[in-house]
Protein backbone atom coordinates (compact mmCIF):
# COMPACT_ATOMS: atom_id res chain seq x y z
CA UNK A 1 0.00 0.00 0.00
CA UNK A 2 1.29 3.03 -1.04
CA UNK A 3 -0.63 6.62 0.11
CA UNK A 4 -0.26 10.43 -1.71
CA UNK A 5 0.19 13.12 0.60
CA UNK A 6 -1.28 16.76 -1.34
CA UNK A 7 -0.13 19.18 0.75
CA UNK A 8 2.75 19.88 3.36
CA UNK A 9 1.63 22.14 5.97
CA UNK A 10 1.73 21.45 9.59
CA UNK A 11 -0.77 18.59 9.35
CA UNK A 12 0.98 16.76 6.60
CA UNK A 13 3.67 16.76 8.54
CA UNK A 14 2.20 15.38 11.78
CA UNK A 15 0.84 12.51 9.32
CA UNK A 16 3.94 11.42 7.38
CA UNK A 17 5.62 11.49 10.97
CA UNK A 18 2.96 9.15 11.67
CA UNK A 19 3.08 7.15 9.28
CA UNK A 20 7.05 7.24 8.78
CA UNK A 21 8.15 3.51 9.08
CA UNK A 22 4.60 1.90 8.93
CA UNK A 23 3.28 2.86 4.85
CA UNK A 24 4.92 3.83 1.96
CA UNK A 25 4.38 7.27 0.91
CA UNK A 26 5.04 10.12 -1.63
CA UNK A 27 3.92 14.47 -1.03
CA UNK A 28 2.63 16.44 -3.98
CA UNK A 29 2.78 20.06 -3.83
CA UNK A 30 3.58 22.89 -6.32
CA UNK A 31 6.50 24.45 -4.21
CA UNK A 32 9.50 22.67 -5.18
CA UNK A 33 11.72 23.63 -2.39
CA UNK A 34 9.31 22.93 0.28
CA UNK A 35 8.77 19.44 -1.82
CA UNK A 36 12.67 19.09 -1.06
CA UNK A 37 12.91 20.03 2.28
CA UNK A 38 9.66 17.48 3.00
CA UNK A 39 10.74 14.49 1.11
CA UNK A 40 14.44 14.62 2.33
CA UNK A 41 13.23 15.00 6.26
CA UNK A 42 10.37 12.17 5.43
CA UNK A 43 12.11 9.76 3.06
CA UNK A 44 9.92 9.47 0.59
CA UNK A 45 9.62 10.56 -3.12
CA UNK A 46 7.91 13.92 -4.19
CA UNK A 47 6.26 15.63 -7.41
CA UNK A 48 4.78 19.12 -8.56
CA UNK A 49 0.85 19.20 -8.36
CA UNK A 50 0.67 20.58 -11.82
CA UNK A 51 -0.31 17.78 -13.65
CA UNK A 52 -0.09 14.79 -10.98
CA UNK A 53 -2.22 11.79 -11.90
CA UNK A 54 -4.05 10.42 -9.29
CA UNK A 55 -5.49 7.75 -11.30
CA UNK A 56 -5.97 4.43 -8.98
CA UNK A 57 -4.14 5.98 -5.86
CA UNK A 58 -4.80 6.83 -2.32
CA UNK A 59 -5.05 10.50 -1.85
CA UNK A 60 -4.44 12.20 1.49
CA UNK A 61 -5.57 15.63 0.68
CA UNK A 62 -3.78 18.01 3.80
CA UNK A 63 -4.01 21.73 1.94
CA UNK A 64 -6.19 24.51 3.75
CA UNK A 65 -10.04 24.09 2.72
CA UNK A 66 -9.81 27.10 0.36
CA UNK A 67 -7.26 25.42 -1.77
CA UNK A 68 -9.77 22.71 -2.89
CA UNK A 69 -10.87 24.45 -6.06
CA UNK A 70 -6.97 24.91 -6.85
CA UNK A 71 -6.08 21.30 -6.36
CA UNK A 72 -8.78 19.98 -8.27
CA UNK A 73 -7.70 21.94 -11.33
CA UNK A 74 -4.23 21.21 -11.14
CA UNK A 75 -4.38 17.56 -10.87
CA UNK A 76 -5.92 14.89 -13.24
CA UNK A 77 -7.28 11.11 -13.16
CA UNK A 78 -9.63 9.44 -10.56
CA UNK A 79 -8.28 8.37 -7.70
CA UNK A 80 -8.72 4.97 -5.67
CA UNK A 81 -9.68 6.72 -2.31
CA UNK A 82 -9.80 10.31 -1.08
CA UNK A 83 -9.16 10.73 2.30
CA UNK A 84 -9.69 14.23 2.81
CA UNK A 85 -8.80 16.04 5.81
CA UNK A 86 -10.36 19.25 5.08
CA UNK A 87 -12.27 20.90 8.28
CA UNK A 88 -16.12 21.89 6.63
CA UNK A 89 -15.60 20.42 3.40
CA UNK A 90 -18.74 17.82 2.85
CA UNK A 91 -18.75 15.10 0.99
CA UNK A 92 -20.34 15.96 -1.74
CA UNK A 93 -18.05 19.02 -2.43
CA UNK A 94 -15.07 16.52 -2.48
CA UNK A 95 -17.61 14.71 -5.06
CA UNK A 96 -17.89 18.02 -6.87
CA UNK A 97 -14.06 19.05 -7.15
CA UNK A 98 -12.12 15.94 -7.14
CA UNK A 99 -12.52 12.49 -8.96
CA UNK A 100 -12.47 9.04 -6.97
CA UNK A 101 -13.95 5.97 -6.38
CA UNK A 102 -14.59 6.47 -3.23
CA UNK A 103 -14.07 9.18 -0.47
CA UNK A 104 -13.70 9.41 3.32
CA UNK A 105 -13.57 12.64 5.18
CA UNK A 106 -10.84 12.03 8.27
CA UNK A 107 -10.45 14.93 11.38
CA UNK A 108 -6.91 13.82 12.74
CA UNK A 109 -5.19 16.15 15.19
CA UNK A 110 -1.32 17.63 15.09
CA UNK A 111 -0.35 14.25 17.77
CA UNK A 112 -0.21 12.28 14.57
CA UNK A 113 3.51 12.83 14.98
CA UNK A 114 3.74 10.88 17.88
CA UNK A 115 1.03 8.00 16.83
CA UNK A 116 -0.85 9.25 19.58
CA UNK A 117 -3.77 10.95 17.44
CA UNK A 118 -7.76 10.29 17.64
CA UNK A 119 -8.96 10.11 14.28
CA UNK A 120 -12.67 10.89 13.12
CA UNK A 121 -13.38 8.59 10.30
CA UNK A 122 -16.77 8.87 8.10
CA UNK A 123 -17.66 8.24 4.08
CA UNK A 124 -18.21 5.48 2.02
CA UNK A 125 -18.38 2.11 4.15
CA UNK A 126 -16.28 0.08 0.85
CA UNK A 127 -13.09 2.35 1.79
CA UNK A 128 -13.25 2.10 5.45
CA UNK A 129 -11.35 -0.49 5.87
CA UNK A 130 -8.47 1.16 3.62
CA UNK A 131 -9.30 4.36 6.18
CA UNK A 132 -8.97 2.69 9.50
CA UNK A 133 -6.11 0.23 8.31
CA UNK A 134 -3.72 4.10 7.23
CA UNK A 135 -4.98 6.29 9.32
CA UNK A 136 -4.44 3.94 12.65
CA UNK A 137 -0.87 4.40 12.21
CA UNK A 138 -1.10 7.56 13.31
CA UNK A 139 -3.47 6.61 16.39
CA UNK A 140 -6.91 5.88 17.62
CA UNK A 141 -9.44 5.88 14.98
CA UNK A 142 -13.31 6.80 15.29
CA UNK A 143 -15.98 5.77 13.06
CA UNK A 144 -18.47 8.33 12.74
CA UNK A 145 -21.98 8.24 10.73
CA UNK A 146 -21.92 11.06 9.01
CA UNK A 147 -20.33 14.98 7.38
CA UNK A 148 -22.24 16.71 10.06
CA UNK A 149 -20.67 14.44 12.97
CA UNK A 150 -16.86 15.08 11.72
CA UNK A 151 -17.52 18.74 11.86
CA UNK A 152 -18.66 18.32 15.44
CA UNK A 153 -15.37 16.01 16.16
CA UNK A 154 -13.89 18.51 14.22
CA UNK A 155 -14.45 20.46 17.14
CA UNK A 156 -13.28 18.28 19.60
CA UNK A 157 -10.30 16.85 18.22
CA UNK A 158 -9.05 18.79 15.66
CA UNK A 159 -8.90 22.18 17.56
CA UNK A 160 -9.16 20.61 21.25
CA UNK A 161 -5.06 20.51 21.53
CA UNK A 162 -5.08 24.52 21.44
CA UNK A 163 -7.76 24.64 23.93
CA UNK A 164 -5.88 22.08 26.05
CA UNK A 165 -3.31 23.74 25.62
CA UNK A 166 -4.38 27.12 26.99
CA UNK A 167 -5.90 24.78 29.98
CA UNK A 168 -2.61 22.86 30.78
CA UNK A 169 -0.90 26.53 30.53
CA UNK A 170 -3.20 28.44 33.20
CA UNK A 171 -2.71 25.08 35.61
CA UNK A 172 1.15 25.52 35.27
CA UNK A 173 0.83 29.73 35.07
CA UNK A 174 -1.24 28.46 38.27
CA UNK A 175 1.62 26.48 40.27
CA UNK A 176 4.19 28.92 39.48
CA UNK A 177 1.81 31.54 41.23
CA UNK A 178 1.86 29.80 44.16
CA UNK A 179 5.40 28.73 44.54
CA UNK A 180 6.70 26.03 42.03
CA UNK A 181 9.65 26.35 39.65
CA UNK A 182 8.37 26.53 35.81
CA UNK A 183 10.16 23.11 34.82
CA UNK A 184 8.25 21.35 38.11
CA UNK A 185 4.87 23.32 37.67
CA UNK A 186 5.19 21.82 33.68
CA UNK A 187 6.20 18.53 34.46
CA UNK A 188 3.01 18.20 37.12
CA UNK A 189 0.76 19.50 34.64
CA UNK A 190 1.66 17.32 32.07
CA UNK A 191 1.70 14.02 34.59
CA UNK A 192 -1.68 15.75 35.00
CA UNK A 193 -3.05 14.86 31.59
CA UNK A 194 -1.28 11.84 31.04
CA UNK A 195 -2.80 10.60 34.42
CA UNK A 196 -6.36 11.71 33.91
CA UNK A 197 -6.40 10.23 29.92
CA UNK A 198 -5.34 6.77 31.62
CA UNK A 199 -8.74 6.83 34.01
CA UNK A 200 -11.51 5.13 32.26
CA UNK A 201 -14.47 6.32 34.40
CA UNK A 202 -16.59 8.54 33.46
CA UNK A 203 -15.75 11.99 33.81
CA UNK A 204 -18.60 12.92 36.63
CA UNK A 205 -17.57 9.72 38.63
CA UNK A 206 -13.74 11.39 38.03
CA UNK A 207 -14.45 14.41 39.93
CA UNK A 208 -17.11 12.87 42.87
CA UNK A 209 -13.96 10.40 43.39
CA UNK A 210 -11.54 13.51 43.89
CA UNK A 211 -13.99 15.91 45.54
CA UNK A 212 -14.93 15.05 49.37
CA UNK A 213 -16.34 17.19 51.76
CA UNK A 214 -15.63 20.82 52.36
CA UNK A 215 -12.42 19.78 51.02
CA UNK A 216 -9.48 21.43 48.81
CA UNK A 217 -10.73 20.21 45.46
CA UNK A 218 -14.35 21.60 46.65
CA UNK A 219 -13.46 25.45 46.71
CA UNK A 220 -11.48 24.32 43.39
CA UNK A 221 -14.77 23.49 41.78
CA UNK A 222 -16.91 25.98 43.24
CA UNK A 223 -14.22 29.10 41.75
CA UNK A 224 -14.12 27.42 38.35
CA UNK A 225 -18.24 27.04 38.54
CA UNK A 226 -18.30 30.36 39.87
CA UNK A 227 -16.20 31.79 36.76
CA UNK A 228 -18.10 29.89 34.67
CA UNK A 229 -15.16 28.30 33.12
CA UNK A 230 -17.50 25.27 31.83
CA UNK A 231 -19.88 27.49 30.16
CA UNK A 232 -16.93 29.05 28.82
CA UNK A 233 -15.53 25.80 27.57
CA UNK A 234 -18.87 24.21 26.02
CA UNK A 235 -19.49 27.69 24.15
CA UNK A 236 -15.55 27.71 22.23
CA UNK A 237 -16.76 24.28 21.74
CA UNK A 238 -19.58 25.00 20.17
CA UNK A 239 -18.64 28.32 17.93
CA UNK A 240 -15.78 26.32 16.89
CA UNK A 241 -18.18 23.91 15.15
CA UNK A 242 -20.50 26.26 14.06
CA UNK A 243 -17.87 28.10 12.22
CA UNK A 244 -16.59 24.58 10.85
CA UNK A 245 -19.84 25.19 8.58
CA UNK A 246 -19.42 28.30 7.42
CA UNK A 247 -15.81 27.30 5.16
Amino acid sequence: MKVSIIGYGEMAKAIASGLKGEIEFEVVGRDENKLKEFAEYYGCEYYLIDGYDISGKIVILAVKPYALQEVSMRIKGEAEVLISILAGKTLVELQKYIKSKYYLRAMPNVAAKYKASTTALTGDEEAREIGETILSKIGEVIWVNSDDEIDMATAIIGSGPAFLAMIAEAVSDAGVYTGLKRDISEKLTRGLFKSFAAMEENFATIKNQVMSPKGTTAEGVFTLESEGVRGSIMKGIINTYAKSKKI
